[in-house]
């Protein structure tokens, strides 16, 4: 394909996904994302918003100075020190951006701003140069541009241009747009402004409506090319356009969309997996591309097709994603070998201390179950690599319930080298267990999330409970898994309590959102 029909993919769930309440990474944590991120081919890794805290500006400067291949930008406001700090942060990648970006909307500009057109004008012009002055790629984005008029948001591309901009990207940034309405913005704007060929035009969609994906694909088709999305779809609010959604629509439907992009799909599985860990945010069954029954099937006829010919309802090959097909293979008599063999298959490295953990785990847990999936196996995993480090961890757990109450919670957990016991009761047998952890480390948090799901089919299936904890402002989750719902119950507590706790010790910073 020509050059002009590659389409530049740019990640931002290092950003704007972290916003996602709930959702914000350690500083090791996004390192792993953008590892992954280089390594499948991404061509601009949106690291961060390095004025918003001195973690956010640390984790750009890391990053920028281990991508190999990638771009990596820094977010900016149009404020002044805003863009100086992302031009630090972004100075040690072997390509950087800065990313700077002003509402354009009159909602935005009455309410938000309190600017006026033209003031908003001067301010494009003057950020911009800035940024242009201490780096030669510049993205300029007019936040909420699917509200603001065509004339006006033509002046605004226009001026950006003007002063340095190599990027514009023009945002649905609260979902709002349709398809067709989306293309025709581009087309138009692309129209009016002189010299529209001198920068790239970018996509960057919300999921409000659920056409995040969609709308994408039609402002490539107006002229965009580049998109920015994130893995899962992470985002604020309903998320993003999905990463590995585009990737896909674009290599399965090259017929309608003659577009080329950098990105190895067969990374996304992993990356997906690798977010979905960090950020505490479980992929839904019935996601697209990732989702654990993207490639599963269930009815008769449909297995009877896929024994004749997979492409009877499989538009895509799994393993052009990173998904391994067999399910049904470990059992209580496989040993350490066949355990390790499964891991790389599944796409895990873990240590060797970690390994006997859950190689322990993994014999425990097939004497309780007739039939070991790979999505036990996943979800035990996931469990001792989230629980390593940990201060606090659950060790005993006995508990008395039943309609003629009251409930009990018999709790014992290892305090940074020290067992300590507690009873305590409860309205219900959930409840008392979390009050046991209470007594047992004392905390103000409030639980704003208890959520329970079978990882697999069966009365013997394991139970992978999320629990999401919020004190003074900041938020974590954790998870835990169990054959056992309370002892899950109890492990996911004591993951976002220690995920809590590490984040309490960290100095305070504002959290910034924006596009």
């Amino acid at each position: 394909m020509s050059g002009q029909d590659h389409v530049a993919i740019f990640d931002t769930t290092l950003r704007d996904g972290e916003q996602s309440p709930g959702a914000s990474m350690t500083l090791e944590e996004k390192l792993q994302v953008a590892e992954i991120l280089d390594d499948m081919g991404v061509d601009i890794i949106e690291a961060g918003f390095p004025i918003a805290s001195n973690g956010d500006f640390e984790a750009v400067c890391e990053i920028a100075k281990r991508a190999d291949k990638a771009v990596i930008a820094g977010l900016a406001r149009a404020i002044n020190a805003d863009i100086d700090r992302a031009g630090d942060a972004v100075r040690y990648a072997r390509r950087g951006r800065i990313h700077t970006f002003v509402s354009t909307s009159p909602i935005h500009l009455e309410f938000q701003m309190k600017k006026t057109e033209e003031e908003v004008l001067e301010i494009i012009t003057s950020t911009v140069s800035r940024a242009r002055n201490l780096i030669d790629d510049v993205e300029w984005s007019a936040m909420d541009a699917t509200r603001t008029p065509i004339a006006y948001l033509s002046r605004c591309v226009e001026a950006a241009i003007r002063a340095g901009a190599t990027t514009i990207n023009l945002p649905d940034t609260v979902g709002y747009a349709t398809p067709d309405e989306y293309r025709a913005m581009f087309e138009a704007i692309r129209n009016a402004v002189p010299d529209a060929d001198k920068a790239i035009f970018s996509v960057h969609c919300h999921n409000d409506l659920g056409l995040a994906v969609a709308n994408s694909l039609a402002g490539v088709a107006g002229g965009a090319r580049q998109i920015e999305c994130t893995i899962n779809g992470l985002g604020e609010r309903a998320g993003n356009a999905a990463l590995e959604e585009i990737v896909m629509a674009l290599r399965t439907r090259a017929d309608v969309l003659p577009y080329d992009c950098s990105v190895d799909p067969k990374f996304v599985t992993r990356a997906s997996k690798l977010v979905s860990a960090v950020s505490g945010f479980p992929v839904q069954y019935n996601k697209a591309i990732v989702g654990k029954n993207a490639f599963a099937h269930e009815s008769g006829i449909h297995q009877d097709g896929m024994l004749k010919n997979a492409e009877t309802y499989e538009i895509m090959r799994p393993e052009d994603v990173g998904v391994k097909e067999t399910s049904l293979v470990m059992g209580k008599h496989s040993g350490r070998h066949a355990f390790r063999q499964k891991l790389e298959e599944l796409g895990y490295e873990i240590g060797d201390n970690a390994f006997e953990e859950a190689f322990r785990r993994f014999k425990d847990l097939a004497d309780r179950k007739k039939h070991i999936y790979d999505e036990d196996i996943e979800a035990l995993v996931e469990n001792e690599i989230a629980t390593q480090g940990e201060q606090i961890k659950v060790i005993a757990l006995t508990v008395i319930a039943g309609t003629g109450g009251p409930q009990k919670a018999i709790l014992t957990m290892d305090v940074n080298g020290r067992h300590e016991t507690r009873e305590c009761s409860g309205d219900g047998p959930v409840d008392a267990t979390f009050n046991a952890i209470k007594e047992i480390v004392p905390h103000e948090a409030n639980l704003s999330l208890y959520q329970v799901h079978a990882v697999t089919e069966g009365t013997d299936a394991q139970a992978e409970v999320s629990v999401r904890l919020e004190q003074n402002g900041r938020m974590a989750t954790g998870k835990g898994a169990d054959t056992d719902t309370l002892v899950a119950s109890a492990r996911a507590y004591v993951s976002a309590l220690n995920r809590l706790m590490a984040r309490q010790n960290r100095p305070d910073h504002h959290e910034l959102r924006a596009v």
